[in-house]
């Protein structure tokens, strides 16, 4: 009889460790979609960030051009 409750409590924590180590792997597979998610919308959105600097250095360079215009030019 002693023997066949270690079976069962052995059984018992195969399966907890079992589920453990899913719980685990779930979490893991969790953190790398999300990552995956977040590199996708980083190069979704790369283009529009190359477009929003190079607006940004022209309106500088602009501003750059009037000042020193209405500094030479009266």
């Amino acid at each position: 009889m002693a023997d066949a409750s270690l079976d069962i409590a052995e059984q018992v924590a195969r399966v907890i460790r079992s589920n453990e180590e899913t719980q685990k792997f779930i979490a893991e597979q969790r953190k790398l979609m999300a990552e995956a998610a977040k590199l996708e919308r980083d190069r979704v959105l790369a283009p529009w960030q190359i477009v929003a600097a190079t607006a940004a250095a022209t309106a500088a360079l602009i501003g750059g051009t009037v000042a020193v215009a209405k500094l030479f030019l009266p």
